[in-house]
């Protein structure tokens, strides 16, 4: 469901389909919680995990929400823009994944919001190169704006000092909300960190968006790093975030 839901702003040519699929998960997870699930692989498996895990459908709504208004396709105003959508749709999982793993702790909450941010803007950051391509920036116009980088400086894939200051400010502000996760983490419980393991592909991602002064369009980044299933196993087997 949440991978289908990334696609569908990339796959639909027209906002009015779009509003048409998000109207069916809408639909489908009502009908979930009335124990009448669509007759549909993926709507089944919702549902059994809903009646397994008790999930709160507070949070699979909030993301529908969220990505039926993201379907406008307009860049953020500014960071909080971009913070309140990941904390609508990527913290929200978390939430979700927390209620799979039995964890009800506020500690791990308070961390799932910070880890969903985070994880969302560089998000946002990471796919730049691909948005650039097809002509569109979503990168918050605000700080944009304070370095004085155009979109059509994006487009062109511009290296300049201004453009790196841009990736700079929105990379730190990911960085800040991962280190208020990890303040947590004495008081998380372990039970909670397959959940969070994702944090190690993020630190990765910034840690290299750093190593190439902060240049999102650096060929280096398209490649993926071969330690980083080690590092996920060393983090899991810590039980660490």
């Amino acid at each position: 469901m949440w991978r289908w839901h990334r696609q569908v702003k990339d796959s639909v040519s027209q906002k009015t389909i779009g509003l048409m699929r998000m109207q069916f998960w809408k639909t489908a997870i009502a009908d979930i919680y009335r124990d009448e699930p669509p007759k549909q692989p993926v709507t089944a498996e919702l549902w059994r995990a809903v009646r397994k895990h008790d999930l709160t459908k507070q949070w699979l709504l909030r993301i529908i929400t969220e990505r039926e208004r993201d379907l406008d396709d307009r860049a953020y105003k500014n960071l909080q823009d971009l913070e309140t959508y990941s904390e609508n749709t990527q913290s929200s999982l978390l939430y979700l994944q927390l209620e799979c793993l039995g964890v009800k702790n506020v500690h791990a909450d308070h961390a799932a919001s910070h880890i969903g941010k985070a994880q969302g803007i560089a998000t946002c950051l990471r796919a730049t190169p691909y948005h650039s391509s097809r002509r569109k920036v979503y990168l918050p116009m605000d700080v944009c704006i304070l370095h004085g980088a155009s979109q059509e400086s994006f487009i062109r894939r511009s290296r300049e000092q201004n453009v790196r200051d841009v990736v700079y400010d929105i990379a730190s502000q990911a960085h800040v909300h991962l280190q208020h996760a990890r303040s947590f983490s004495l008081r998380v419980p372990a039970a909670a960190t397959p959940a969070f393991l994702q944090t190690v592909v993020l630190e990765d991602y910034l840690q290299r968006v750093r190593r190439v002064d902060f240049d999102v369009f650096h060929p280096s980044l398209q490649n993926r790093n071969p330690l980083l299933p080690v590092q996920l196993y060393l983090r899991s087997w810590k039980t660490t975030y």
